[in-house]
């Protein structure tokens, strides 16, 4: 016990340990082996880029004590000569959760039981943050996946706890089987781990979603730094272990490339590098993963093929997937070809014998050897911060070394040793004969063809007899041969023999075989010589194995994609219907000149100087469709944790490969607003975004985008239809509702007091954000039904002293527009939803025209991914329903949303300086019969209706040449998975995420 306390006691106190040999020795007379082991006459590769012919490498107690060549081998040495074979450091993973035991999920699921308050006292606010864990409590070495690891070439791994947002630090453990715990970890705080995922400890409700796990970083991160400073009083454990983790390497499990680019978005607010662990698509975005200048950590999960061989379900795998099985191979050589240091890891892998075919495909698609060496041995070395001990063979460096027939990832090699810290592992005993090759059997009277190949370990046997191919079982061990094969006439008929190589020769074997019968009889095998290379015939092609064709990525890199990212154009459109959404009305056959993605001039007979021309002749030219309240394009809508989350924001969750973007395009659409979802009375930030198809979420998002968040009142909010478990949050009244905004807004006032004192205070992200909204500076959207609540919401905003910008849905504005005209808020409605929940029943589809009579500034909206591409139709409408003009219900689709998100000295009209983001339609732009030709943003053509037409062409001959490798993959005996239809989830406002 003496011995395990001190031991526990330095490992937590944060030491590299190593043999602790000041012990007392009480149990028994041992002896401390002191002796080198010299390896001699290998090819030793000190370095994936430097190797030593015919070196030496002298090994003692563990480490390396001398590379190099004519060293002197020092007394008390075991020399091994190792002539013709090559020398490599053993393998490093550095993301692994080795021997660890996870924690088993809740018993009960968030969804039944959500829980608000922390469950550990001491400990951050949040269950879900736990730097200070310390994964060495629950590490038990586990020997037999040692030996899985070990045999593919791996010395050392990076293991940790996968279980949080922040998940604590991790052990870098040494694969010695035959060492102590001490001599086997390396370091107890190897790195910190970190994810977008929740612990399964804790069924903590917040946050429920992406845009929540990332402004739960961001507010650690500011309470870390405030409590380093003394600020707190009270103790925070895991505050104090987020200070003392800050130097260490920090590995953030991305999981994808866009999650990826969401985490280094984080890091780079608070000045923090992450090492990013990947998901293997990082090539369908290689200049902005370039762009985050981090560290990689890939994963080699290449999918499987689909079995399209059925027509139907061929159909239900998309474009993308088919891509993705095509292009993931080439992951590792683009992102080594782009200059981007990245390890490999065994992390997704079904099994770790896995990674040597993944490798092999890897190089297959381009990537060099040399790469491959380094990503698992100086680059995750270097990750760790352990170049000096791990990853090279230098003197001082552990001994964790492998020897291999021949070079590393070549076909015919084979690793024979895995020494870790000094200890042997036997992989393929290298001194076996190898027996591959081909062989004249005669048994019997008859002569067979036998083809013997693989490892010794797993050596694999064909036997002919003439054509006939009999079944057969080889096993090899320690130079003794056992094959047992049936009879060509039966199966019951089988034949054993045992033989044993004579004098390593494998050339020519005799033994003895036993008979069907019993009988014993004698045979040969005589080995053919190898088939000499067949002279080229100039009259037939050269016989090659064929590269595989690796199809190109597009922008993006799904179903139409751009390979080029459209450029603004100069362009003239002549003789066109123009809605101007101005004073000057609609104007007929009239010209509007477009240069450097603004409007330069409108009228009749305009030069076109250098500018593209287009005949619109008979067509009509308006300004881009803009979408007040939109829920495409995003990874998460709600944040459903708390009652408020004004921390949170669309922005850190925009998806720029949503192909709802391109069928809003294809409908005219050219600006929405993404809003947060109505789970809360004070939601998330919202994103404004134009839909620039194939930019990244970045340059799809406004250049100084207006400010705006998501309120809600009603249903949602006070969780009326989330079932008989959901009464535990605040508010379940709609009375309470009003609550939470008056304490939030006075806390906010209260917050701006202390802020503005000069004293210290807590910088507070959600407090920040509701500042913003009293002092004029965020704009509410808010998500409304009931006309007693969009009273309330008015009157609290008036409490205050600020103004509500939007209320959306308002299907009871028609109640209450003379009000909100007073108030000053516009409204966004649908144009005839009703009766599909109760709050909604008072709905009529005069709604819009009633508000627009009264003053009030009306949008027409979707909240749905259908519905936002046809908001030419749904404008028309208010025609019908309340004799709306069309020049007024046009606006209500394209300028008054703009004033409501406060863009209309951008966009929403066709005015000289404005944005050229403008619609041509080939017929009145509110007929059901009219098509959106071109839709162009900022001058740059992202849609057009022939182009599309001859996309359609090229996606169906791109999916044909895919089937086809798809079903060659199939044919050639690689595994396959069957086809599964991706339901892309459309969000709406009570859609709810988790992300367990």
């Amino acid at each position: 016990m003496k011995k395990l306390f001190l031991s526990l006691f330095v490992i937590c106190m944060g030491f590299t340990i190593s043999a602790q040999e000041y012990f007392p020795k009480n149990d028994g007379v041992k002896t401390s082996n002191s002796n080198y082991t010299v390896f001699t006459n290998a090819t030793i590769h000190t370095s994936p880029t430097t190797e030593i012919k015919n070196g030496m490498l002298i090994i003692q107690k563990g480490k390396i004590k001398e590379v190099g060549t004519n060293l002197s081998i020092p007394k008390n040495s075991v020399v091994v000569d190792l002539q013709g074979k090559h020398i490599y450091a053993s393998f490093i993973d550095p993301f692994t959760d080795f021997g660890i035991k996870k924690p088993k999920k809740n018993g009960n699921s968030f969804r039944r039981n959500p829980q608000y308050d922390a469950s550990r006292e001491g400990y951050y606010w949040n269950d879900h943050i736990r730097p200070e864990t310390n994964p060495l409590h629950s590490f038990t070495y586990d020997k037999k996946k040692a030996d899985e690891y070990i045999k593919e070439g791996f010395g050392t791994l990076n293991t940790h706890m996968p279980d949080g947002i922040i998940r604590g630090t991790g052990l870098l453990v040494a694969l010695n089987n035959e060492g102590t715990e001490g001599e086997r970890l390396l370091s107890d705080a190897s790195a910190q781990f970190l994810s977008f995922s929740k612990s399964e400890k804790s069924n903590q409700a917040y946050p429920t979603s992406l845009m929540g796990a990332m402004a739960l970083l961001r507010q650690v991160y500011l309470d870390a730094d405030w409590y380093a400073k003394g600020n707190i009083n009270n103790k925070d454990l895991s505050l104090e272990a987020l200070h003392n983790n800050k130097g260490l390497p920090q590995i953030f499990e991305a999981g994808s490339r866009i999650n990826g680019f969401r985490a280094d978005k984080v890091g780079d607010q608070f000045n923090i590098q992450y090492i990013l662990v990947g998901g293997g698509d990082e090539y369908a975005r290689i200049d902005k993963v370039k762009a985050t200048n981090a560290k990689y950590i890939i994963p080699l999960d290449f999918p499987e093929a689909y079995d399209v061989s059925d027509p139907y379900m061929a159909n239900l795998v998309s474009l993308g997937d088919m891509r993705h099985w095509n292009q993931a191979p080439s992951n590792p050589s683009v992102l080594a070809k782009n200059g981007i240091q990245f390890s490999l890891t065994t992390h997704k892998l079904k099994k770790i014998a896995d990674l040597n075919a993944r490798i092999e495909k890897a190089i297959a698609h381009g990537l060099d050897k040399k790469t491959v060496l380094a990503s698992l041995t100086t680059i995750p070395a270097q990750m760790l911060g352990k170049s000096d001990v791990l990853g090279t063979l230098k003197k001082g460096a552990y001994a964790n070394f492998l020897i291999t027939s021949n070079e590393l990832f070549s076909k015919d090699n084979m690793i024979y040793e895995n020494w870790v810290q000094g200890h042997k592992n036997i992989v393929n005993d290298m001194n076996t004969t190898d027996i591959n090759g081909t062989y004249d059997v005669t048994l019997a009277g008859k002569t067979y063809d036998l083809s013997i190949s693989g490892k010794p370990s797993k050596p694999k046997a064909e036997i002919k007899l003439g054509e006939t191919k009999l079944g057969s079982k080889i096993t090899y061990k320690d130079n003794w041969v056992s094959i047992i094969f049936t009879d060509a006439d039966t199966t019951k008929t089988e034949y054993t023999r045992i033989v044993t190589s004579i004098n390593n020769n494998a050339k020519y074997w005799t033994g003895k075989a036993l008979l069907p019968n019993g009988a014993e009889t004698t045979f040969t095998a005589k080995q053919k010589p190898p088939k000499e290379d067949k002279k080229e015939d100039p009259k037939k092609p050269e016989d090659k194995k064929e590269d595989p064709k690796v199809l190109p990525v597009t922008y993006p890199n799904i179903a139409y994609g751009t390979s080029t990212l459209p450029k603004s154009e100069n362009v003239l459109f002549k003789n066109a219907t123009v809605w101007t959404n101005e004073s000057d009305g609609i104007l007929t056959d009239t010209d509007v000149l477009i240069k450097n993605g603004k409007i330069a001039a409108i009228g009749k007979n305009l030069s076109a100087g250098n500018a593209k021309v287009i005949d619109a002749t008979g067509k009509h030219l308006t300004t881009g469709i803009i979408d007040e309240h939109s829920h495409i394009a995003a990874a998460a809508i709600n944040e459903a944790g708390h009652n408020s989350t004004a921390e949170v924001t669309i922005e850190d969750v925009v998806s720029p490969d949503d192909i709802n973007i391109y069928r809003n395009l294809a409908g005219g659409v050219t600006s929405i607003q993404i809003l947060h979802g109505s789970a809360n009375p004070i939601g998330g930030r919202s994103a404004i975004i134009k839909l620039k198809w194939g930019e990244s979420a970045e340059n799809l998002i406004y250049n100084n985008s207006p400010k705006f968040i998501k309120f809600a009142l009603g249903e949602n909010v006070k969780q009326s239809n989330w079932g008989d478990a959901e009464r535990i949050r605040f508010p379940q009244t709609r009375m309470g509702v009003e609550q939470v905004y008056i304490d939030y807004f006075t806390r906010a006032k209260n917050y701006e007091q202390l802020k503005n004192s000069g004293n210290p205070y807590r910088k507070d992200i959600e407090m920040e954000t509701l500042l913003e909204i009293l002092n004029g500076k965020r704009y509410i959207s808010c998500h409304s039904y009931v006309q007693s609540e969009i009273n309330m919401l008015m009157k609290v905003a008036e409490m205050f002293n600020f103004r509500i910008n939007t209320f959306t849905h308002i299907l009871e504005g028609y109640k209450v527009a003379d009000k909100m005209a007073a108030h000053g808020v516009g409204g966004s409605t649908f144009s005839d939803w009703w009766a599909y929940k109760y709050e909604v029943n008072d709905a009529i589809p005069y709604n819009a025209s009633i508000m627009h009579n009264q003053g009030v500034t009306v949008a027409i909206n979707s909240d749905d991914a259908e519905m936002s591409r046809r908001l030419n139709q749904e404008a028309a409408k208010s025609v019908k329903y309340g004799g709306v003009s069309e020049e007024d219900a046009w606006k209500f689709v394209t300028l008054n949303p703009a004033k409501l998100l406060h863009i209309d000295d951008r966009v929403g009209s066709i005015k000289v300086g404005k944005d050229a983001d403008l619609v041509l339609w080939t017929d009145h732009p509110l007929s059901v019969y009219s098509k959106a030709e071109k839709t162009l943003i900022e001058g740059a053509v992202y849609f057009d209706l022939e182009k599309d037409k001859a996309m359609r062409k090229t996606i169906a001959q791109e999916r044909n040449q895919l089937s086809t490798m798809l079903l060659k993959a199939k044919n050639n005996g690689l595994k396959t998975q069957p086809p599964k239809k991706k339901e892309k989830q459309h969000f709406h406002c009570n859609t709810l995420e988790s992300i367990h």
